[in-house]
């Protein structure tokens, strides 16, 4: 067999690391329910997996801001002060105030995010990606892929209505206003994708792998973040596009198994290397 099946990986877990205001780091891992930490009469609660902020209504003058990351190999849940629920993938962050105050509410990401935002008609939501764009909403279901290496920032909409622009776009201000099922595209512009298979971009929320017109490194890319692997090409990547789901629930060498009936060579080495061979 071209894998070397003795050498596996566990899939990716539940796991992130919290950084409070103070500077203090709590690995959530194995935490059980409970407070976390209590900042300016905002409570932080782990429950049933989930990070939860139970924000006191009298909101303080001082804001102090959060941080959750999700190394490789791990994602985590938010509620966020506002009610506003979080999905963060696999080796993504969000930087996010413990109490909201004033008349916007303000978060920064990277990496992959899905967002269900609390509706708040007079404190609209705002998502900074990467310092390069900005997503307004109001109340509304949208995922952010902006992951360092990737071609460009992805902006989807599953329901309700976003408009997305690029930050120092000059005086006249680059954007679109998104509807259902469409995506904004972000490089130096924004290109506007009217219709995207949904169900692919959501894929990784719902426990799978999601590989209808991938190509192989793009592949790849989802399982070194996912496995926590190292991904290495011996020669020039090979050209193959795939199709079909796969459960991210699986070890390594059981999903390799599948890419290795679709024709990939590649072997196993120590220290979690995945060399692709042509």
């Amino acid at each position: 067999a071209t894998v070397q099946h003795h050498i596996d990986v566990p899939p990716g877990k539940n796991g992130a690391i919290l950084k409070l205001a103070d500077g203090r780091e709590v690995v959530l891992d194995s935490l059980a329910d409970g407070v976390v930490a209590t900042q300016l009469g905002t409570k932080v609660e782990l429950k049933n997996g989930q990070l939860v902020y139970d924000a006191d209504k009298k909101n303080p003058g001082e804001i102090l801001y959060n941080t959750m990351a999700t190394p490789k190999g791990r994602q985590f849940q938010l509620v966020l002060p506002d009610g506003t629920k979080v999905w963060l993938n696999a080796a993504s962050a969000i930087t996010y105030p413990a109490t909201f105050t004033g008349n916007a509410r303000r978060v920064k990401v990277s990496g992959e995010a899905y967002f269900e935002v609390a509706k708040m008609k007079d404190m609209p939501f705002h998502v900074t990606i990467n310092d390069m764009a900005e997503v307004k909403v109001l109340g509304t279901h949208f995922n952010i892929n902006a992951y360092e290496g990737e071609p460009g920032i992805k902006t989807t909409l599953l329901e309700g209505s976003i408009q997305t622009s690029l930050l120092g776009a000059g005086k006249t201000p680059d954007y679109v206003v998104l509807k259902p099922g469409q995506q904004a595209e972000i490089t130096n512009k924004i290109k506007l994708n009217e219709s995207v298979n949904t169900d692919q971009v959501m894929a990784w929320k719902n426990g799978l792998f999601n590989f209808e017109n991938a190509s192989l490194e793009e592949v790849m890319q989802q399982l070194s973040r996912w496995y926590d692997i190292e991904v290495v090409y011996e020669q020039a990547i090979p050209q193959m596009i795939f199709g079909g789901e796969m459960s991210r629930n699986v070890n390594l060498a059981g999903l390799l198994s599948g890419l290795e009936r679709a024709g990939v060579r590649f072997r196993i080495e120590e220290g979690n290397r995945l060399i692709v061979m042509p």
